[in-house]
């Protein structure tokens, strides 16, 4: 029995520094793994973003579906967590991993779904949108 304790922040400057060289398999597959340390660790932000990285190796890699995949999860966790910014570029990513696809459908659900967010962005906390005439 190992009870060799994994260390996400030093596997996470690993799968930096694979990624860095161009070795983007082993670095999505590691960071997919620090994704699930981090998360199963409450560290949501770190989560979402190592599923963004595993996303940008898949998309480099020219392997959209699972880009796809990666990207919506690191949003689903960000937009879950209120990390909406981040959230935000992610589902970009998914956007442009579906366009890679070539699906259509997605990609219009996809633009609606960055827009209703941006919007919500734009608008002051507590405030009407109507305020500015008043």
């Amino acid at each position: 029995m190992s009870t060799v304790r994994e260390d996400p922040i030093k596997m996470h400057k690993d799968a930096n520094a694979l990624m860095e060289s161009g070795k983007y398999v082993e670095a999505r597959d590691l960071f997919v793994k620090v994704a699930e340390l981090y998360y199963k660790g409450q560290n949501y932000f770190g989560a979402s973003e190592m599923n963004y990285k595993a996303g940008e190796c898949s998309f480099a890699l020219k392997d959209y579906q699972k880009a796809m995949e990666l990207f919506s999860k690191s949003a689903e966790i960000a937009l879950g967590k209120g990390f909406d910014r981040y959230g935000l570029s992610a589902l970009e990513q998914a956007r442009d991993s579906q366009k890679a696809l070539g699906n259509t459908k997605e990609v219009e659900e996809l633009e609606k779904k960055i827009k209703e967010l941006n919007d919500k962005q734009k608008e002051p906390e507590g405030e009407s949108s109507f305020s500015v005439f008043s």
